[in-house]
């Protein structure tokens, strides 16, 4: 369907989209959503430090021991591969509850999903049966490293962490988005007219522009710039494209081309590395510090394999050290593309009300506190995108 041609979202459960200011009420919802949706993110970091604390003092040694003892298990790959599903699994079943309240519950009582629970749980499962399979390798192939490579494991991590970040950028929109949304090119003459004369002159070689279907889990909007090479592409949900205008489409798709013209991807790539080359070095100074605690000693060759709820834990805990930077990073990547969108198109008045209806879609407060944007926030508050229109 046709922007021109779509109609608006149903009104009997889903938020309309107007195009003028947040009411009061639409304010006050908007503040409650985000106030929970808060609460879940610090309840859920709390909950895993816990957790893996408990795994990584109390828990992983007797585990080990066990493990050990079990027939097929004598070696330190066979065990490893054990503990960690039995790490994964249990935190997904002690996490459960909140992952419910936070994906299914909340999101119903703000009329942000359409998912019935069946649907979620099926999502849910698919989502930790590949994090489960997926993990497993990398976790196999990062205890190689530390066994083969000794105390230098941590500069071959930081290099396979970077090639990893490049196949993945590049499968990501033709592998892994798929196996959850049904994506499929899209065909629109007038759209397609408009977003190659944003293109021009910018070097940006797309392999298309993708229609993304999210209608039938949630109300909420998006659009993203994925892939690298011959996969780069512009994916845009169903939501987006039948309940805004062209031109509020053409600010979007313009947003996305400034990612592009200042080579976002490539620079969270290499910050990427930086950061991990950090975090795996990290992780070595702390393990040799508490491996040598409770051996006396540390043997890379045979690092044991209880080591693996701490060594998730140090990474854990330097993730959420480091997650400001990066979303101050973040947070300058978007204005850059938002006054590339502006400058591009001079269409001031539809990138205002493009972004007043994505706040009204995703209940987004337009002005959090500060402090919870510098900490969490990946985006500027949409006040702050809003004023950048009178300023450009």
């Amino acid at each position: 369907m046709n922007a021109e041609e779509s109609s608006p979202l149903p009104n009997a459960e889903d938020p309309t989209l107007p195009s003028d200011d947040l009411s009061d009420a639409q304010l006050a919802e908007a503040k409650e959503y985000n106030r929970r949706e808060l609460f879940c993110d610090l309840a859920d970091r709390g909950l895993d430090l816990a957790y893996l604390s408990g795994m990584a003092f109390v828990l992983a040694k007797p585990i080990d021991t066990w493990l050990e003892s079990l027939p097929g298990l004598s070696t330190l790959s066979a065990r490893l591969a054990v503990m960690y599903v039995i790490v994964t699994v249990a935190h997904a079943m002690v996490s459960f509850p909140l992952s419910l309240y936070s994906g299914h519950i909340l999101e119903h009582q703000f009329q942000m999903s359409r998912q019935t629970f069946g649907a979620w749980l099926r999502r849910y499962l698919k989502r930790n049966g590949l994090t489960v399979a997926f993990g497993l390798a990398l976790t196999q192939g990062l205890y190689w490293m530390i066994w083969l490579c000794g105390p230098n494991w941590w500069i071959v991590a930081a290099a396979g962490y970077f090639v990893l970040s490049i196949v993945l950028g590049q499968l990501t929109p033709v592998l892994i988005l798929p196996l959850f949304y049904k994506i499929e090119r899209l065909e629109d003459e007038t759209l397609a007219d408009r977003f190659s004369r944003l293109s021009e002159g910018t070097g940006l070689s797309i392999e298309g522009v993708y229609r993304m279907q999210m209608s039938d889990e949630t109300v909420k909007a998006n659009a993203m710039l994925a892939g690298l090479g011959k996969t780069r592409r512009v994916i845009m949900g169903d939501t987006l494209l039948e309940g805004f205008s062209p031109e509020e489409i053409e600010v979007i798709f313009a947003h996305e081309v400034g990612h592009h013209v200042h080579h976002h991807i490539r620079k969270l790539i290499l910050t990427g590395l930086i950061y991990s080359t950090a975090g795996f070095y990290l992780c070595d100074r702390m393990l040799a510090w508490w491996v040598g605690s409770v051996q006396g000693h540390v043997d890379y060759a045979e690092l044991p394999v209880y080591t693996l709820p701490f060594l998730t834990l140090v990474m854990t805990i330097f993730s959420m050290f480091v997650q400001p930077l990066q979303n101050g990073m973040s947070r300058y990547f978007e204005v850059q593309s938002d006054t590339y969108a502006l400058t591009s198109t001079g269409l001031k008045d539809a990138y205002r009300s493009a972004f007043t209806k994505l706040a009204k879609l995703n209940k987004a407060d337009p002005n959090p506190h500060p402090l919870e944007v510098f900490l969490f926030h990946s985006h500027p508050p949409i006040a702050d995108r809003l004023a950048l229109a009178d300023r450009v």
